[in-house]
């Protein structure tokens, strides 16, 4: 797989989060969609086909969440904040993420 085959969900964007991801990713090609919903039980749906999604303070990750992302074949969440209390640590390993 090269970069452009890795496909990363970022949620919760705003105009300056765009432009920051898409010059640093000119070192590396990642495939990257931009939504500026936040990440929630009711738009995990969005995530269908995507490696990775990158979330902030605001997404909930909880079990139902970690369990749609999990079905939709996500294999890694990486947070852009300095907390992680949104996130159901306990869900992400027993769905292996």
């Amino acid at each position: 797989m090269n970069d452009k085959d890795f496909r990363i969900a970022v949620f919760d964007t705003k105009p300056y989060d765009r432009f920051f991801f898409e010059e640093e990713n000119k070192k590396y090609g990642f495939d990257i969609t931009y939504f500026e919903a936040k990440l929630r039980p009711r738009t995990a749906n969005l995530t269908a086909g995507f490696d990775a999604v990158c979330v902030f303070v605001n997404d909930e990750l909880d079990e139902q969440v970690m369990d749609q992302l999990h079905k939709n074949g996500v294999k890694l969440v990486a947070m852009r904040c300095a907390g992680y209390n949104n996130v159901n640590l306990q869900a992400a390993c027993k769905f292996g993420i």
